[in-house]
């Protein structure tokens, strides 16, 4: 039971050397650990580490090696991935067949099994190192400290991690004086709006008040986005750790982690992880000696996307439905319950740790002047390497697309990148050398939001993007708001008319008047950013709005009414393949005679044709195509 500092540094220092030992091989064992993200859990790295248990103990290995489940590795496209102490072998795109040879070869035989080690693909070489690999070269891991590492469901390797060591100096600290520390370190809110958190901080401090509390918004609704759920899932007691020290300095001493239900392996180690704390004494009562008490909740979200809106989120933990409310006045006045609250999402309070543990001028020293520390982004899209990336504020959307996310697949053009989700904007190949940080972005006609970042391609249409996009936001919609509830569904219509061919250049112009109408009147940011991906593809795509309308074309052939599959006679052999595989039977052969030959190919009736593309996918000769 850590009761006291002296515990807490008995404890640490015991399990410091523990996991050195691991990590070095002076324990005299090999250590074998697996992704345990839910993208590698979905690809059954859970089974793989059963299949590795089996295997090491039919061969007697099992006091000799030992096998665990580890947070995220952050590169997703490669996947599952085994890693091997003290070594550091890493071995990508493992499956439960390869467990043996694993075993055999590297284990028993202490040589690597090289068809399984990443390769390259500038250079052909293979890597063993995961620190030796572009990905990982120009990423610097502060809110993903451990991940990847440690396992989550310990709290002792988070205490071999230095895991409250930052709460350990904030308990010797006064309550400004914490703040002080938060407001020089320059964090900025990492949910999507950069607020800096020490302000907030300071807001809640200034009141007075009997009650207050601290909320964790773990409701991550953006698409594509996945970044506070590999936190959670990776190193639990950060957050944790970081909900008690926002608590301390405010003078709360109860904090609710609101959390997506989709989330179920994230909700299950941040439930273990505040189970373990309070055993050990690290939530609770007179937490490390002192007069400070504290624990923490969870609750879970139903999944609507408006909740993420921190007065929405507060409406939800009190059963209430998930709707905005107005402000002022704000949380941290009159939040949960009617008392002060600060809401900080996963990663702000994932930063806070590092930021008392290593002091705020270090956190400080990496960043741009206005944005400070690093940002995760979940970068996805048309991008070779996709997965989950932690880089200083400051590094240009160029490093982030080439450098470390490999480019773009299949020699494709880059065509744009949407940061922030549904409420960013699309940024062009003239922004690629534009620094990563919360006032460029805005200024350029997107955002950071919270951190997804989807890679688009030539193949990419950005009126359907932009149709995309509102879809998603006429859904999430709470219908609160008048300006919001039926601006959005007017601007939807509008963008379905012209990717049917149906649009007119009147158009253009009302969605740019609801785009400001909408943006000025709306309650809460769903509605006030809810144009931003029309207004950006519109301002940097114009043209392609255009064709859609004037030439009744899609040029990116994506668009089903303004397009048609043709079959080139030239490269068609006549095999009828496309016909056996096509569900509106609109594909039929058609003879013609060429010079001396009298040739066969097949014929597409557009009229009948559903536009599916099974066709295409069919065809092995490449003679199928769009128009």
């Amino acid at each position: 039971m850590i009761k006291t500092v002296e515990n807490l540094n008995e404890q640490a220092a015991a399990c410091t050397k523990c996991l050195d030992d691991k990590l070095k091989g002076l324990d005299g064992k090999r250590h074998i650990v697996l992704c345990g993200g839910t993208g590698c859990l979905s690809s059954h790295s859970d089974e793989i580490k059963a299949r590795f248990d089996e295997v090491l103990k039919e061969k007697g290995l099992d006091d000799q090696v030992t096998v665990n489940i580890v947070g995220c590795f952050g590169f997703c496209s490669q996947g599952p991935f085994v890693k091997i102490y003290p070594e550091d072998t890493l071995y990508r795109m493992v499956n439960i067949k390869d467990v043996e040879e694993i075993v055999e070869t590297d284990i028993i035989g202490k040589q690597i099994v090289e068809r399984l080690l990443y390769v390259d693909p500038a250079t052909q070489e293979k890597v063993t190192r995961q620190d030796d690999i572009n990905f990982y070269k120009k990423q610097r891991r502060v809110a993903l400290y451990g991940c990847g590492v440690i396992n989550p469901e310990d709290i002792n390797e988070a205490l071999g991690m230095g895991a409250f060591q930052g709460l350990k100096r904030a308990l010797t600290m006064t309550q400004q004086e914490v703040v002080d520390e938060v407001l020089k370190s320059g964090l900025r809110g990492r949910g999507g709006g950069g607020f800096p958190s020490g302000r907030k901080w300071q807001f809640a401090l200034n009141q007075e008040n009997d009650e207050k509390y601290v909320v964790c918004n773990g409701d991550e609704g953006d698409p594509g986005a996945f970044m506070d759920r590999s936190i959670l899932e990776g190193n639990p007691l950060a957050v944790i750790e970081g909900m008690v020290i926002a608590g301390y300095a405010i003078g709360a001493q109860n904090g609710y982690f609101y959390v997506r239900a989709e989330y179920p392996i994230a909700v299950k180690r941040l439930r273990l992880a505040i189970q373990q704390a309070r055993e050990v004494g690290l939530l609770g009562e007179h937490i490390l000696g002192t007069d400070f008490s504290f624990d923490c909740h969870v609750r879970l979200g139903a999944g609507a996307f408006v909740c993420g809106e921190e007065t929405a989120l507060l409406n939800s933990i009190e059963g209430k439905r998930g709707m905005p409310r107005p402000r002022p006045p704000f949380p941290a006045v009159k939040g949960l319950w009617g008392k002060p609250t600060i809401v900080n999402n996963v990663e702000t309070l994932a930063c806070v740790p590092y930021i008392l543990r290593n002091g705020a001028d270090e956190f400080a020293s990496v960043g741009t002047e206005k944005s400070k520390g690093t940002k995760v982004f979940a970068l996805g899209g048309k991008v070779n390497n996709v997965g989950l990336v932690e880089v200083p504020m400051g590094t240009t959307l160029r490093e982030l697309i080439y450098d470390i996310g490999g480019g773009i697949p299949n020699g494709k053009k880059f065509k744009a990148i949407q940061t922030g989700g549904p409420s960013g904007g699309c940024l062009t190949t003239d922004f690629l050398d534009e620094a990563i940080d919360f006032d460029n972005l805005v200024q350029k006609g997107s955002m950071m939001g919270s951190g997804g970042a989807i890679v688009m391609d030539e193949d990419n249409c950005m009126v359907d993007v932009a149709k995309f996009y509102m879809e998603f936001i006429c859904d999430e919609s709470c219908g609160k708001c008048t300006p919001c509830r039926i601006g959005t569904k007017r601007m939807l219509e509008i963008l379905t008319r012209i990717t049917e061919g149906k649009g007119t250049m009147k158009d253009l112009d009302e969605l740019e008047e609801l785009s400001q109408t909408v943006k000025a009147n709306s309650l809460c940011a769903l509605g006030q950013t809810a144009a931003n991906p029309i207004n950006s593809t519109l301002k940097h795509f114009r043209d392609e709005y255009i064709a859609h309308i004037v030439d009744k074309k899609c040029p990116a052939h994506v668009c089903k009414n303004l397009m048609e599959y043709h079959i080139d006679p030239d490269k068609c052999i006549g095999c009828g393949m496309c016909a056996k595989g096509c569900p509106a039977n609109c594909i039929t052969r058609t003879d013609y005679t060429a010079p001396g030959h009298k040739l066969a190919s097949m014929q597409i009736d557009p009229s009948a044709c559903v536009k599916c593309g099974a066709c295409m996918s069919t065809c092995k000769f490449g003679a199928i195509e769009k128009r």
